[in-house]
């Protein structure tokens, strides 16, 4: 069991990461093409953002099953930071009227989440796109 959690952490990475390249692509086109804010970004973000916290669950169980260094508190701290800036950015867009809402905070809050999270796999010596299991 132990294994399998750590399996399904390490490739739901891969989730993860697509899910936020397409947050930032789908915002920078709508930034760059003047275009209105459509729901398909806010569902691109929720999706970002769920699949993240997801992420985050199956780490905390996975914390809860191996051994770990001190390189691993860099990891759960970066993480716990990615995923609120993709909440807040969801959070903060989502409040506003429908006038007011644009693409840029979920560019901004995508490329801060990403950055984030790529730090928070350098943080316990893995590569971002690197194969950890196996």
């Amino acid at each position: 069991m132990p294994f399998a959690l750590y399996a399904a952490h390490s490739g739901l990475r891969y989730l993860v990461l697509v899910g936020g390249l397409f947050v930032i692509l789908y915002a920078a086109a709508g930034l760059l093409g003047r275009r209105e804010y459509s729901g398909a970004m806010a569902r691109l973000a929720l999706v970002f953002t769920g699949l993240l916290h997801l992420q985050l669950l199956v780490g905390a169980a996975v914390l809860f099953t191996r051994p770990f260094g001190t390189a691993v508190i860099g990891h759960i701290f970066t993480m716990l930071a990615a995923a609120a800036v993709a909440q807040f950015t969801a959070t903060v867009v989502k409040r506003r009227p429908q006038e007011e809402k644009s693409y840029g905070p979920h560019l901004v809050g995508g490329v801060l989440a990403m950055a984030l999270i790529a730090l928070g796999i350098l943080a316990i010596g893995r590569g971002v796109l690197d194969s950890n299991v196996g």
